[in-house]
């Protein structure tokens, strides 16, 4: 049998693709971790990863015993399941949804847990089509998007509409938002940029913006942690269209302008979990606790 420790080792390597990351992940030295790998290829009899410099790649071989490790790992958090299904306090429960949403829904989280310490809580930020995938495999067991999923896949519920917010530099706030004004300003791109400004653009009913593109408008900076794209507007630099809890959550909120369109726009959010999955009671303790978070 293989060593559960150098098959997480292994697998976490492999998720986070660098030497160094992995050692940090784990609380281990790069040393430890190259070692576990090492001792894991003599196990198996074969090379598991090509090494570009502190980067990974899988072999072929190597992809088996990913895939084996993460069935293995899915195959104990399934005995776990099993053996608390119907405490509603107790148990791991793994959950998915945007980062925006991530900032307000970890710490309700986090508070359920110091109310019931054996409720653990895994939270994955991922964007749609990736939660999607992670339900369909068994990776996660709810989530939260921003479309209806296949009914003949998934179970879904609309459970809140989210406010998208065009966002400029606060010295804008007595200043006519037009198409030319963006396109001096240049977008803060950040993942869902161009979707959330094509969805703005289509639904705000502002003569100015709703036949813009937003494919047309300057890059004026990139960034893809959801905590620091607001920065560079606080500062006087880019606009950006993000949800209302993303600029809930920005400390600096107070150098920013919210344009308020003719017409509010709002991003329908969805509750989501595979068809004809019955989910350990325990869910519904986080499920409540969400809509409640969401509802405030």
């Amino acid at each position: 049998m293989l060593n559960p420790l150098w098959l997480n080792t292994f697998c976490t390597l492999v998720d986070v693709g660098h030497f160094t990351h992995t050692a940090e992940k784990l609380f281990m030295t790069q040393p430890g971790v190259s070692q576990h790998i090492k001792k894991l290829e003599l196990a198996c009899g074969y090379d598991l990863l090509k090494r570009e410099g502190k980067s990974v790649e899988l072999t072929e071989q190597g992809r088996l015993v990913y895939d084996y490790a993460k069935q293995q790992q899915r195959n104990a958090d399934n005995l776990n399941e099993a053996l608390s299904f119907d405490d509603p306090y107790k148990g791991l429960c793994k959950f998915a949804c945007s980062g925006a949403l991530a900032l307000s829904l970890y710490p309700e989280c986090i508070a359920l847990q110091k109310k019931h310490p054996s409720l653990v809580t895994h939270v994955e930020v991922a964007p749609n089509h990736k939660i999607l995938e992670d339900i369909q495999r068994g990776n996660i067991d709810i989530g939260i998007v921003t479309h209806q999923p296949a009914p003949n896949l998934f179970r879904s519920e609309e459970i809140t509409k989210e406010s998208l917010c065009l966002v400029l530099p606060k010295h804008y706030k007595k200043t006519s938002v037009t198409w030319d004004t963006l396109i001096e300003l240049g977008l803060i791109k950040h993942p869902d940029a161009e979707h959330y400004l094509s969805l703005y653009f289509d639904l705000c009913q502002d003569a100015v913006l709703e036949k813009g593109n937003a494919n047309d408008v300057p890059t004026a900076s990139y960034i893809n942690q959801l905590s620091q794209i607001l920065l560079p507007i606080a500062q006087g630099i880019g606009f950006t269209v993000l949800p209302q809890s993303a600029i809930d959550a920005f400390p600096y909120k107070h150098d920013l302008h919210i344009h308020k369109p003719k017409n509010p726009v709002y991003e329908s959010l969805f509750l989501v979990q595979k068809r004809n999955r019955d989910l350990p009671q325990r869910y519904k303790t986080l499920i409540d606790n969400i809509k409640q978070a969401l509802l405030l």
